[in-house]
């Protein structure tokens, strides 16, 4: 039986939310036609970088802040991480990927799962909203627990970017499905690693995938925004 006050996530992080996650790949695309990503194992070790090191880690530390200002009612100090989220975007098209599902996610859950707390927060957040702050605040708000959201917000990530790698082909749904599998334990692991860290901790080390998100830009055949 599922984990009474959990539900939510799973609407709220399903393919099915309507943020728009199908459209962005965080740089994949480039990294299938740069020949970085062929196959499972090299899909592998290329989001285990980008959860480890790179955005997967900052979105997370991200959130699990937000999480904990929401839970206080400091509509102060959700806008500043929000600020310093949309910040370390590090192209154009991962801001317009983070800023445009955040305000997706965050509108959608306004209109569908409404509280007080989320209403009276949200209202201090009427423009540019990153995607982790979004998840937070919404999560804060409604009393739910950091550790399974922080887990579900990392799988629901992986899961959209698997997916992507499907659509360009280098993997099949089933190789996709062993990803994912193997995938989930490091998850894991990052979600507790994360629940204990502040803003200071945020860093990252993903130079080539960041890269890969201006050359994405100009690439000539696109099936992705990012």
């Amino acid at each position: 039986m599922t984990e009474p006050g959990l539900l939510p996530l799973f609407a709220w992080l399903s393919p099915a939310f309507p943020v728009g996650a199908y459209a962005y790949s965080h740089g994949l695309e480039w990294a299938v036609e740069a020949g970085d990503v062929t196959d499972e194992a090299s899909l592998v070790d290329w989001l285990t970088d980008v959860l480890l090191h790179g955005a997967g880690r900052t979105d997370a530390i991200l959130l699990a802040a937000t999480h904990r200002a929401a839970a206080a009612g400091d509509a102060d100090r959700i806008v500043d991480v929000n600020d310093l989220a949309l910040a370390l975007a590090p192209s154009q098209e991962l801001w317009l990927e983070t800023s445009q599902q955040g305000r997706s996610f965050l509108d959608a859950t306004l209109t569908a799962w409404p509280s007080p707390a989320l209403v009276t927060l949200a209202q201090r957040l009427d423009g540019e909203v990153a995607y982790p702050i979004a998840v937070g605040l919404a999560a804060g708000a409604h009393g739910l627990p950091l550790r399974p959201t922080l887990q579900a917000a990392l799988f629901s990530f992986a899961q959209n970017l698997v997916s992507a790698a499907v659509r360009l082909a280098p993997i099949g749904q089933t190789g996709g499905t062993r990803v994912l599998a193997r995938l989930a334990p490091m998850i894991e692991d990052l979600a507790d690693e994360v629940s204990g860290l502040t803003l200071n901790a945020i860093g990252s080390a993903t130079f080539r995938a960041d890269l890969g998100s201006f050359l994405h830009e100009t690439q000539y055949t696109r099936l992705f925004r990012s």
